[in-house]
């Protein structure tokens, strides 16, 4: 059934915005004034499933935010454990949601179940809010009849990831920052301000040291070259983003990441941790253990974990376990390998995994207090070198010339 967006006046004169179902926009309208509702603009959204076309005046193009979808998550989940039926926990979650492409997706879920049709093929129309993961484990629960439980693993899971992106989010943004506005100071002074510096100290026409003829060649480097600096370092940016978006590109870009020091490690245990929490919470749902190991590769976000991955898949195909071919992967440490086999042989694959991810997390946090302790100084000494030059090749001919 189509959702109207529209505007409205009540019968105090208060304006009203808000979203309805009908089949035609003139439904909409009848709905609304058997509301007393004096419509004064509407207009059709849709979701776009499958990230395809356009349809109407709204669209999903963007990732669906992770910490919201979590919370939307364990609010169905409540729900559903209360008894409240499928479509009318959907109609509470519509009712309160405040992000608007989030209440469109949701609407569109509640209408296609109206309508028949399964929670876990209508989720998979709405692939950029949805994963495979969370379609097939909803898909799980939908057979098992434990949807409850199983959409509550899915909060769980979803919160550790948000967790674990806002670690890696708070070890990289703050260096950042510092690099950005450094650049930005220095290519100011070097653009602006040292040119009528150093203009000054030439007119005077004595000979001037070697650091300021230095800074003055560059100085006038940056002052004609700046714009096609920028365009450039533009284009390679754009080229090196179309480079890893193909298969190979991407994997070059994710091995040469993993040789970075410190940096490297860090992104290694966050994909570990990843595998291990998602491996785990779908074993957990019931999933057969290759079929979750292939959804696992799709979600993992990294190309070279998810080759490992796949390599692990084949080999359980012909008959191996999981632990053989990762303990000879170059992905994983010897210890997960040892402790995945301890797991598939006591029974208790997914507390072992469990237990590497907590493992991990903790692994991740030292990792990115290491990081932000070295990078920070690193970045200080080296502005400060940068401004001490040029202070120094401001300063050494003015003294020079006092001295005169």
């Amino acid at each position: 059934m189509p959702i109207y967006e529209y505007q409205a006046i009540d019968i105090r004169g208060r304006k009203k915005k808000s979203r309805i179902d009908a089949d035609t926009a003139r439904d909409a309208r009848d709905k609304l004034r058997n509301q007393k509702l004096r419509v004064t603009n509407m207009h059709r959204i849709d979701a776009v499933a499958k990230g395809g076309g356009k349809a109407g005046r709204f669209q999903l193009q963007r990732k669906a935010n992770i910490r919201e979808l979590a919370i939307l998550t364990r609010q169905f989940s409540t729900l559903l454990a209360s008894g409240v039926h499928l479509s009318e926990a959907l109609n509470v979650l519509v009712e309160q949601i405040g992000d608007r492409r989030m209440e469109v997706v949701f609407r569109d879920l509640r209408e296609k179940i109206v309508s028949g049709a399964g929670l876990a093929d209508a989720l998979s129309q709405h692939p950029a809010v949805f994963s495979d993961l969370y379609v097939n484990m909803v898909r799980a629960g939908e057979a098992s009849g434990n949807l409850d439980d199983i959409l509550l693993s899915l909060a769980n899971y979803l919160q550790k990831q948000a967790s674990l992106r806002g670690k890696l989010s708070a070890a990289l943004t703050y260096p950042a920052i510092m690099i950005i506005v450094g650049v930005g100071v220095v290519g100011f002074l070097m653009t602006f301000v040292v040119p009528k510096i150093t203009e000054m100290l030439v007119k005077k026409g004595n000979v001037l040291p070697w650091a300021t003829t230095t800074l003055i060649t560059i100085s006038d480097a940056f002052k004609a070259y700046w714009l096609p600096g920028m365009v450039g370092f533009l284009g390679l940016i754009i080229l090196l983003r179309i480079l890893i978006a193909t298969e190979k590109g991407r994997l070059v870009y994710d091995t040469l990441l993993l040789k970075v020091p410190v940096l490297g490690g860090l992104i290694q245990r966050s994909a570990i941790s990843r595998f291990t929490i998602t491996f785990s919470t779908l074993l957990k749902s019931g999933l057969p253990a290759l079929d979750s190991l292939n959804i696992v590769g799709k979600v993992v976000n990294n190309s070279l974990m998810s080759l490992t991955i796949k390599q692990i898949a084949d080999r359980i195909v012909e008959g191996a376990d999981i632990s053989t071919p990762l303990k000879k992967s170059k992905m994983f440490p010897p210890m997960v390998g040892y402790m995945i086999a301890v797991g598939e042989q006591s029974g208790e694959l997914e507390e072992v995994l469990d237990r590497i991810s907590e493992t991990y997390e903790e692994e991740i946090d030292l990792s990115v207090q290491k990081l932000t302790a070295m990078v920070e100084p690193i970045i200080i000494v080296f502005l400060a070198v940068v401004v001490g030059f040029i202070i120094m090749a401001v300063l050494l001919p003015l003294l020079k010339f006092n001295n005169l």
